[in-house]
């Protein structure tokens, strides 16, 4: 099938997907749904991992023969809120302006995920010498909660595959390295009491205070040690408090102050041990607020994780992504964070490759460029010939 007649296809398939709103704070059962029926219709199973409620679900499906040596094709399902953004068209209508595809999730990552789909009806007509595997999850965009279960079922029940292509949006040209991430939340207690009378309370605002600081500080320090030879901008690990919420009344002394922050680290990397004298503070504040109040106290908690994606020496995956999407450019890395590292963490060659450029994820009017969903779409058609001709 030519890349023409797949973007045509897949221009229909990216619309249906964007009008499902699969926010992350919602359900994304019903665009799993659509999903399936889709498959169905092509004769492709379909096997669904949910997470603990049922509420949500990964999806994976196989196209061709139960062989080992096949591709994975895997995007998030899920999107960021547009809640307060200035969007000029409705955010789940996809509208084309100027070339350009508007809509949540255009980019980020439902242009991929159509374009897999496009791809599906050529592929289950077959017949293909290698598989070709979908593996689309859930809430990634909340610290790639999802797919952990939905790679242990990938590694445990599907004939190995070869390599896996993760199409978050990389302008459709191979991306081999991201940086890891852990999220946490610090919580500081306190009493409560009136302002006019501080010794009579302690004030969980102003003891976490310091406590952001020394991330601030230490934001600084890794600055600093950044290897100038770096190929990740920014060059080295970062940390910053993103969320921060606390007190009842600006005469009342706080009980509680919580805030979230994320580590941004590199391949090779501990966040541990980045973070070691941030965890031993929180338990020195403990200790002290403790010594002052038997309510009182500090903790830190772990919200989430995802490993680096670290560049493979003549990797599987890359090798194939650029021999599909025609590209011989430079070795490239990005900053974001995405569940090819931990695809990679269970053992899988894994690039990035998709369409779209992460400059306009999550933004107010986020699009996706026609002329890369034709990029992509050409890449599908190359795939279909290689799991076709067995080359």
């Amino acid at each position: 099938m030519s890349g023409e007649a797949l973007t045509v296809r897949a221009l229909s398939i990216l619309e249906t997907l964007v009008a499902f709103d699969t926010t992350s704070r919602l359900s994304n059962l019903a665009l799993i749904q659509w999903v399936e029926a889709y498959l169905a219709g092509l004769g492709v199973a379909t096997r669904r991992v949910p997470n603990a409620d049922g509420g949500k679900s990964n999806l994976i499906a196989t196209i061709g023969p139960a062989l080992e040596g096949g591709v994975v094709l895997s995007g998030h399902t899920d999107v960021v809120p547009v809640d307060g953004q200035p969007w000029t068209s409705d955010p789940f209508r996809l509208t084309e302006r100027g070339g350009r595809l508007y809509g949540r999730g255009t980019c980020d990552m439902k242009g991929f995920l159509a374009l897999a789909l496009a791809a599906a009806p050529e592929l289950a007509a077959g017949p293909l010498t290698r598989p070709v595997h979908l593996a689309f999850s859930y809430d990634e965009e909340v610290g790639c909660l999802g797919a952990p279960d939905m790679i242990a079922v990938i590694a445990r029940d599907l004939p190995r595959p070869a390599l896996v292509v993760v199409g978050e949006p990389s302008d459709m040209v191979a991306v081999n390295g991201h940086k890891g991430i852990v999220t946490y939340r610090v919580t500081v207690n306190g009493r409560e009491a009136h302002s006019s009378q501080p010794h009579r309370g302690v004030s969980a605002v102003m003891e976490a205070v310091p406590l952001m600081g020394r991330l601030l500080d230490l934001g600084a320090q890794l600055d600093l040690a950044a290897d100038p030879a770096s190929p990740f901008m920014p060059r080295g690990a970062t940390v910053t408090v993103n969320q921060v919420a606390g007190g009842t009344a600006p005469n009342i002394m706080a009980r509680e102050c919580q805030f979230l922050f994320d580590l941004r680290y590199l391949p090779g990397q501990s966040p541990d041990a980045i973070l070691e004298e941030v965890f031993q503070a929180v338990g020195e504040l403990d200790a002290a607020l403790k010594a002052r109040s038997p309510e009182a106290g500090a903790r830190i908690e772990q919200r989430s994780a995802a490993p680096p994606l670290a560049p493979e020496a003549n990797g599987a995956a890359e090798a194939f992504a650029r021999r599909l999407a025609g590209d011989n450019g430079p070795a490239r890395v990005v900053a974001y964070v995405a569940e090819s590292g931990q695809f990679q963490a269970a053992g899988f060659s894994t690039v990035i490759c998709g369409p779209g450029s992460i400059d306009q994820a999550h933004q107010p009017d986020e699009y996706l460029e026609r002329v890369q969903l034709e990029r992509g779409a050409e890449f599908m058609a190359r795939l279909i010939d290689w799991a076709s001709s067995g080359a």
